[in-house]
């Protein structure tokens, strides 16, 4: 025994790490390889959940590709989380430009945003789902150091 001992990432481990997020017909959505590598703590919601699972039990120096379906990643789109809803009540409403984010406050004081996936003179029609739900993913990761 050389006393040697192998870090691995842990569901609460400190790590800096080089990633990248492709859709499934490959469009890089997110890339820090050719940048600064990342330090992120997981289980603080800086990862998503589904990227988080991928990082556990691997060792510093692997680089890992991990192809998630979307129930694996960031589940099905939900036409449930659609709603049309008139212009007028919404945030500057005569300024809304399509395929962009809104922010919305919920009674409770929550934050949440939506998609302007349709837009005409009355309404427009707001997606709630997460940007990426219904898409396969490509998560590509370099462990550099668990801190």
């Amino acid at each position: 025994m050389n006393g040697t001992t192998v870090s691995l990432v842990r569901p609460d481990s400190l790590v800096t790490l080089h990633y990248r997020v492709a859709s499934g017909d490959d469009i890089e959505l997110i890339s820090t390889f050719d940048s600064t590598p990342a330090t992120l703590q997981l289980g603080s919601g800086e990862l998503a959940p589904a990227l988080e699972r991928c990082l556990e039990g691997l060792p510093v120096g692997e680089r890992h590709v991990f192809l998630l379906e979307p129930e694996q990643a960031f589940g099905r789109h939900n036409p449930q989380l659609m709603r049309r809803q008139p212009r007028a009540e919404l945030p500057d409403g005569d300024k809304l430009e399509m395929m962009t984010l809104i922010e919305f406050s919920a009674p409770n004081g929550a934050r949440y945003t939506g998609l302007i996936r349709e837009l005409d003179e009355e309404a427009a029609l707001i997606d709630f789902n997460h940007p990426l739900a219904g898409k396969s993913i490509r998560f590509e990761v370099e462990v550099i150091g668990i801190l």
